[in-house]
Order: C-alpha cells, then sequence, then structure tokens
C-alpha cells in the first residue's frame, strides 16, 4: 500500500510537472479606456473596465430580447461555438498538439455532428407540423438518428486512421478533451433552447439571476469582502456570497412580477408555419395568473398582511434564485480548478476585464441542466408536439387504431357525444 501511495504521489508531480506555461492572454482593452482610467490603482481601474463592459454587454443582451426568440437562440449557439473553441484552444496549447493530423478539422466536425443529432431533435419535437408538409425533410426526421450515427461513425474512423506512432497518448488525450468539451457546450446550449421554448421567461429569469448573482457578489466582496471562502477562487468571500444571495432572490422575485405580466415573455415559443415566423400568442396558464396567498401567522406580525396578491411563478423563481446563488456559483468554481490545473488565467481575452465567454457563462450551463430538470420534474407534463411527430409517422391503419382509442377514452370521460362520428 505504501509503494501505491507513492507512486500516486509522484504521478501527481509529474502530471503538473508536465503541464507547460501556457503565454497569458493578451491585454485587449481599448485604449480609449486605458487613457481615461490611467490615473486610477490597478484594482479601480478594474472596477471600471467590468463595470462599463458589463452596461455595455447588458445593454446588448435587452437589444437581442427586443428582436425576438430567434434572435436568441442565434445568441445562444454562437455563445456555443464561442465556447467551445476557448476550451479547444487551450487543449492545443497545454498539449502543443497544433501538428496532429486532422485533428483540428476533426474537432469542429464532431461539433457540427454534435450539433446536428441535438437541434435535429428540436425541429422533430417542436415544428412536427411543418415538417410533415416538406417530403424532403420527412427523410431526414425518420431517420435522423441513424445519419447521426453516421456522421459521428465517419469522425470516429477519421480520428482511428489519423493515429501516428509516438503520439498516441496525446491524440487520446485530445479526443477525450473534445468530448468533454461538447458535453459541457453543446448539450447545454440545447437544454437552453430548450427552456426557452418552454416560454422566455424560463430562458431571462435563470439567466439574469445568474448575471444578478455574480455581479452583486462582486459589489458585496469588494466592498466588504473580508473572510476568503474558497481556495479556488481566493478572490471570493463570504461577504460577497452571503451579500449575493439576498440580492439575487430579491431580484428573481421583482423581475419575476414584472415579465409575467406579458404574453410576449410567458407564452410558448412556437412557429407559425404560414407566417414563418416564431410567435409568443396564448392564454396565460395558472403559473403567470395572479392568485391570492394567506401570509403564514409568523409573518403576519411583522409584515401586517394576511394576504398578498403574487403570480405563482414568482414562488418558482425562489427555487430558481436560490440555485443561482448557492449552487450556481460551483460552475464558477469548476472552471477556477480547471483554470488552475492547466496554468492560465482566463479561457482567453474576448471581453476586457472579464476575460473568454466561457468565464461570463461557467455558471450559465450548470443553471441551465437544473432550469430543464425542473421543468420536466415540477412543470411540464408529456409533450404534445413529440408525440404528434411519433403519431405522424405510423402506418395508416396504426393512426387509425389511436384515433379510435382516443375517441372512446373522450366518450367514456363525456368530453364526446356518443353520437359522434368520424
Amino acid at each position: 500500500e505504501v509503494d501505491l501511495e507513492e507512486r500516486l504521489h509522484e504521478l501527481d508531480l509529474r502530471s503538473d510537472s508536465d503541464v507547460p506555461d501556457v503565454p497569458p492572454p493578451t491585454d485587449s482593452t481599448p485604449e480609449i479606456l486605458k487613457k481615461a482610467l490611467s490615473g486610477l490603482s490597478a484594482r479601480w481601474k478594474n472596477w471600471w473596465i467590468r463595470g462599463i463592459l458589463s452596461l455595455a454587454m447588458i445593454s446588448g443582451f435587452f437589444l437581442i430580447i427586443y428582436l425576438g426568440s430567434f434572435m436568441l437562440m442565434l445568441l445562444v449557439l454562437s455563445i456555443q461555438v464561442k465556447c467551445y473553441h476557448e476550451i479547444i484552444t487551450i487543449g492545443y496549447r497545454v498539449y502543443h498538439s497544433y501538428d496532429l493530423p486532422w485533428f483540428r478539422s476533426l474537432s469542429w466536425y464532431f461539433l457540427l455532428c454534435v450539433n446536428y443529432f441535438f437541434y435535429g431533435e428540436t425541429v422533430a419535437d417542436y415544428f412536427a407540423t411543418f415538417v410533415q408538409r416538406r417530403e424532403q425533410l420527412q427523410f431526414l426526421i425518420r431517420y435522423h438518428r441513424f445519419i447521426s450515427f453516421t456522421l459521428y461513425l465517419t469522425g470516429f474512423c477519421m480520428f482511428v486512421l489519423s493515429l501516428v506512432k509516438k503520439h498516441y497518448r496525446l491524440q487520446f488525450y485530445m479526443f477525450a478533451w473534445t468530448h468533454v468539451t461538447l458535453l459541457i457546450t453543446v448539450t447545454q446550449s440545447h437544454l437552453v433552447i430548450q427552456n426557452l421554448f418552454e416560454g422566455m421567461i424560463w430562458f431571462l429569469v435563470p439567466i439574469s439571476s445568474v448575471i444578478c448573482n455574480d455581479i452583486t457578489a462582486y459589489i458585496f466582496g469588494f466592498f466588504f469582502g473580508r473572510t476568503p471562502l474558497i481556495k479556488l477562487s481566493p478572490k471570493k468571500t463570504w461577504e460577497g456570497f452571503i451579500g449575493g444571495f439576498f440580492s439575487t432572490v430579491v431580484f428573481g422575485f421583482i423581475f419575476s412580477y414584472f415579465l409575467a405580466q406579458h404574453q410576449y415573455f410567458v407564452c410558448p415559443v412556437e412557429y407559425n408555419s404560414e407566417t414563418n415566423r416564431f410567435v409568443t400568442e396564448c392564454e396565460p396558464s395558472e403559473l403567470f395568473q395572479m392568485k391570492k396567498y394567506s401570509v403564514p401567522p409568523l409573518l403576519q406580525a411583522v409584515l401586517g398582511w394576511e394576504t398578498v396578491n403574487m403570480y405563482p411563478f414568482q414562488m418558482h423563481s425562489f427555487a430558481l434564485s436560490t440555485f443561482a446563488s448557492l449552487i450556481g456559483p460551483f460552475g464558477g468554481f469548476f472552471a477556477s480548478g480547471f483554470k488552475r490545473a492547466f496554468k492560465i488565467k482566463d479561457f482567453a481575452d474576448t471581453i476586457p476585464g472579464h476575460g473568454g465567454i466561457m468565464d461570463r457563462f461557467d455558471c450559465q450551463y450548470l443553471m441551465a441542466t437544473f432550469v430543464h430538470v425542473y421543468i420536466t420534474s415540477f412543470i411540464r407534463g408529456p409533450n404534445p408536439s413529440k408525440l404528434l411527430k411519433q403519431l405522424l409517422i405510423l402506418q395508416p391503419e396504426q393512426q387509425l387504431s389511436v384515433y379510435k382509442t382516443l375517441k372512446s377514452h373522450l366518450v367514456e370521460k363525456g368530453i364526446l357525444q356518443p353520437s359522434l362520428r368520424g
């Protein structure tokens, strides 16, 4: 046992020493900002740069929301590709794998394959009626998974054929690196878009809660931070963590109240094949209709209220905000550990004062998974569009059998009259 521990310890030391130093990212701060902030200390200079760029990004985000759900989908896809590029680039630098045959091309090929699979599933689920009107798309949807597997298998075979002597271990390092990166970026961005289809509010509240927590935790930590929170992120403090939690919960509650009043935000996103546009028009569900709730006795003495009017979704926003502020930061801690493992400060230098796109979205990916699980567990039942898609590809006699069974069931429940024929 002692020999085994010594060997593992030697392996850990060797692994750390084998990781080369990656050149630090260049300073991409615009010259106009450098001149304007030249008289400030490094601490306050970083504060102003982060603040100005944060406001610029939030303003751009509001503009894209105004442009509609399709632009939001394009934004998610663009962020996914950029995050993938940043992580893959780190792999190239760390393992000096630029000269590996085919590997750069294969990395992007696998990205296309995985996106084809996931977004093809989305098209099949949410655009079944549109697909049935296009004969050329029916073949692609019917055999979508087989086509996706064939495309992936082609890339797999190309990888095996590209293996060369003295580089086997390095090539398998990068093969694994690529697939873990795909798992982190593509699958999570797919879930973000799935959440968006449930209604823009399921997209905006979680994302905004993470942004709010990130900003408020930074502000509280900057002004009041004294107690270190975690060794992986020395600048994170308990004061920032706690201040960010309470600020995020209050923000989520108020922001949800505002969004729940508008159909544009609460209605599921649907594709209108007649107008070739995404529409958000519906009769809001019970989640977004004002209700009266009794205040718990303990709080009645404090607030002086016996009842309160609020939207049911605001209670769900409490769960989303709590996750964003208590568990979401662990996505950032994970990213900090990743960067420390490979001796880098940021994933890239895309955004001055913030680092790369991945530095800003490390918590969002964890949040996307939680929201999707939360919706499927507590909010949404079976997907009618998915059931319709499966029915439409059945043989005519099978469709007729399903129709007769459904009709009998509706007659028994009194929804249809027995005399109705069809």
